[in-house]
Order: C-alpha cells, then structure tokens, then sequence
C-alpha cells in the first residue's frame, strides 16, 4: 500500500523549495515551490508511491507516466518541467496554473452560461487530439483535473497518464482505473485505456458542467459500476429542456456504451463544440 509523504513548509524536495500547500488527494499533495534555476513558482506535485511489494512496478509505471507527459507541448496542457522519484516520493515539477478547477462548475448554483461550458469543453477536446495524437490517453479526465484561469483566458488539462501509478496502488492489479464515474465501460471491464475512454469521460464532464448532476448516480459503489456499465446515460434533455437537439446528441454519442459509436475523435469533436458554442451565442444563424 501507498505511504504518505508528509511535508512540512520550507522543506526540500529535489532541490525545489516548498512554500504552501495549494492542493491535497488521498495520495498526493500539490505545493507552490521555488528552485534556484526557475524564475516563477511551480505546482510541485509529490505522489505517495508504495513501498515494498509493488514499489518497483508502481515505480516503473512513475517513470514511464511522466516520460510521456514530458512529450506535450500544447497551450491546453500544463507544462510538466521535470519529474523524478525521492525515496517513497514521486515528484512532478509543473507549470502553475492560477485560478480553478472545474469541480465548482458543476454544482447546480454554479453552472456555466451553456456557450461557456461549450468552449470549455472544446478546448479540453483541443488538448486530447494534441495527446491522443502523440499516442498519449489521460485515463482519467474530470473536472478537478481541468484547471481555468478566467484572467489569463486558460484552460489546462494535468495529471496526464497518473491514474496508472494510483490505480495500480489501489487495486493491486492496475486493472481498473481511474475516477468510476468518469470511466468508460470498457474500461471498468478491463479494457486497456483508449482515445475512445477519453473522449468517454469528457462526455460525463460535458454534462456535469450542464446539467450539474453526473449521468449516473448511487448510493453504493456497486451499483453506479453497474449503471455506468449496462444502463444507458440519461437523455441530456430530460434535464435541460432547453438544451438544442444537437448539443444532447453529441453528449449521447460522448456518452454511448460501445467505443465504436462515440465520435471518431477529439478534433472531430471539438469542432463540433465550437460550432454549436457559436450557434448558441447567437454568433450564428440556425
């Protein structure tokens, strides 16, 4: 099992000075840092890895999540500088991102103007095509892994690939994961991860964001695993009467069952974004 990796300000990790807890998860914490050779603070994310049986696998699976997110380079993904493991500590030197996660959008009092969530999700959409082309799947896409700065017109996607290295500490297999609620069917099966699991879980993150609710819901474990994967995801319109026939089908295709009637892909999917964002801004004509 994972241990945790207390740290106390004005510590060290790495050569990186930490100065504020900014973020915390069930294995990890985010620190704003400082490093001699940086002119800007940092998000400095330590990641509790296992020790003994399991260390040198969880490790390897650090190792090989952060080589790949190394290789994105696009404005819709948080920059990953450097990476490394201390001890029973795994270290992520990022790019900091001011402002919020979009966990706040998706409670009911909170929600979006629909143009807005539409541009959101179209971008988010831009940055999996720019990953998904390098060969790269999040594995666990949802709201507190997308962060907006309102101010400086960002949004960024983080945490590519980790779900891996958590999910392998908690399951012991590395079989399942991933949030359940954003996961594909496919992959609460077993299914290796794919573009399609991705674009799966932007569909639940596109109606969260406008309907404030997940599509599925429960009061156990076991019964939203089997919800989300034999019961159809709940007509957006049900919900939202308002919402434009076009926009529900796309969260439907988002949202089906089988891989192979989701979109063909995030660009596909993103273009469609901006074109009903336009329509429902009024910027175009029905």
């Amino acid at each position: 099992a994972a241990t945790s990796a207390p740290h106390g300000p004005a510590s060290l990790v790495a050569g990186y000075r930490l100065q504020r807890l900014i973020g915390q998860g069930a294995q990890s914490e985010v620190w704003l840092a400082m490093r001699a050779d940086h002119a800007q603070p940092l998000a400095l994310k330590l990641v509790a890895l296992a020790q003994g049986a399991g260390a040198e696998a969880q490790q390897a699976a650090f190792a090989a999540a952060t080589q790949a997110a190394r290789r994105l380079h696009h404005q819709g993904i948080a920059t990953l500088h450097d990476a490394g493991i201390a001890g029973a500590t795994g270290w992520l030197a990022m790019e900091l991102v001011p402002g919020t996660d979009l966990v706040r959008y998706t409670h009911p009092a909170r929600l979006l103007p629909d143009a807005a969530a539409l541009r959101l999700a179209g971008r988010i959409a831009d940055a999996l095509a720019h990953a998904h082309a390098q060969g790269i799947v999040h594995r666990d896409l949802k709201p507190a892994n997308v962060l907006v700065d309102w101010a400086g017109d960002q949004v960024k996607l983080v945490d590519f690939g980790l779900a891996r290295v958590l999910g392998a500490a908690q399951t012991g297999t590395g079989l399942v994961l991933g949030t359940p609620s954003y996961l594909a069917p496919e992959q609460l099966a077993g299914a290796p991860p794919t573009p399609a699991g991705d674009l799966y879980a932007l569909g639940v993150t596109l109606f969260e964001l406008l309907a404030g609710r997940l599509p599925h819901e429960a009061s156990s474990m076991g019964e939203l695993l089997r919800q989300v994967a034999q019961e159809p995801a709940p007509d957006l319109r049900t919900l939202r009467p308002d919402v434009p026939p076009a926009l529900a089908a796309l969260v439907g295709r988002l949202l089906a069952k089988a891989p192979a009637e989701r979109p063909a892909d995030a660009a596909v999917v993103a273009a469609e974004l901006r074109h009903l964002g336009r329509r429902i801004a009024g910027a175009d004509t029905p």
